[in-house]
């Protein structure tokens, strides 16, 4: 599995690789590192770092014709959670249709201490400041495309991105940092579809005068998955009181008001089968079913790949909600 992470790791840092080597994770260091790797992942604590060049080439030339860059949630580390996580995901697409979606993790640092509550803020500092690394990655991913365009085809895969909880402030500041440092506030349509579950960002946050809104610029499509009784967002809005953040997280509401957001945000509804799905929290409800077969929510996703389209009953106020 390929992957991109500014995680720290234990070998130096160097300016350019030119030979895979072997490198492993400095898990008790959670400091946002402005270096990114692009590695491979063979088996379980087995990386390899590859270098830029031979991993978008890699990508070039792999079957899918959908990449999917999944950004995990808060306090998740690579091998208890992430890649795992990451397996199930593509397990899932595969079922549907082999070699037709590839998932690529953005790995981020995550604290790993047992305090949730300082691991929650150390986070979201760490999803802020990581928002450097990755704006780096999208402007090596644009000039890497443009370069030599008569000798290579073009890269004709369509991107999409899947950002849970936490990781959507990662997305969102991402884009942020992008628009403000590299693309003079105007960011290019480079996402077939954004994928937003169980966000951990306030519920204004794609309105057109907020940060979200490059998350619209960038998209075609942005869904919004969100559930009313997601424990681990209750949790989070309590928390965020600390800094005087009152506002209710778009994972638990939805959009605040529809009007103030572009045409192009679709609200989902998941009340109905987030707990059924993840009975702890309701949280981490886009994958199975109880039964290991795909759930309602993960065809929901899988269909707005396949068809550029997402499904509402609703197109007038553009939501929908997924039943029981």
């Amino acid at each position: 599995m390929l992957f991109i992470t500014n995680r720290s790791i234990k070998e130096a840092d160097k300016r350019k690789i030119t030979v895979a080597r072997r490198i492993r994770f400095e898990l008790k260091d959670n400091q946002a590192g402005h270096s990114v790797y692009f590695c491979e992942r063979t088996g379980k604590d087995d990386y390899q770092e590859i270098g830029s060049g031979d991993f978008l080439k890699r990508l070039r030339e792999c079957e899918a014709d959908h990449l999917l860059f999944y950004i995990h949630g808060f306090s998740n580390l690579p091998e208890p959670d992430i890649f795992p996580r990451s397996e199930t995901l593509q397990k899932l697409f595969d079922g549907k249709k082999r070699n037709y979606v590839k998932v690529i993790p953005l790995i981020w640092p995550c604290d790993d201490d047992k305090g949730i509550i300082k691991d929650y803020w150390d986070d979201q500092k760490s999803a802020d400041a990581s928002a450097f690394a990755f704006a780096r990655v999208l402007e090596k991913f644009m000039a890497w495309r443009e370069e030599n365009p008569n000798e290579e085809a073009p890269c004709l895969k369509r991107i999409n991105v899947l950002a849970h909880s936490m990781g959507n402030r990662v997305l969102r500041q991402t884009l942020l940092h992008w628009a403000k440092y590299d693309r003079n506030w105007e960011i290019p349509l480079i996402l077939r579809n954004s994928f937003l579950l169980a966000a951990d960002i306030v519920n204004e946050s794609l309105e057109r005068d907020n940060p979200g809104k490059f998350i619209c610029q960038a998209s075609r499509n942005v869904s919004v998955y969100f559930a009313s009784d997601d424990l681990a967002l209750r949790a989070s809005k309590a928390s965020n009181l600390k800094n005087k953040v009152a506002s209710r997280r778009l994972g638990h509401s939805g959009p605040e008001n529809l009007e103030l957001i572009p045409r192009n945000v679709f609200s989902v509804d998941c009340d109905d089968v987030n707990t059924r799905y993840d009975p702890l929290t309701g949280h981490c409800y886009f994958l199975e079913d109880g039964e290991g077969n795909p759930g309602r929510v993960f065809d929901h996703i899988f269909n707005s790949i396949q068809n550029g389209r997402v499904e509402v009953e609703d197109p007038v106020n553009r939501m929908h909600l997924i039943r029981g």
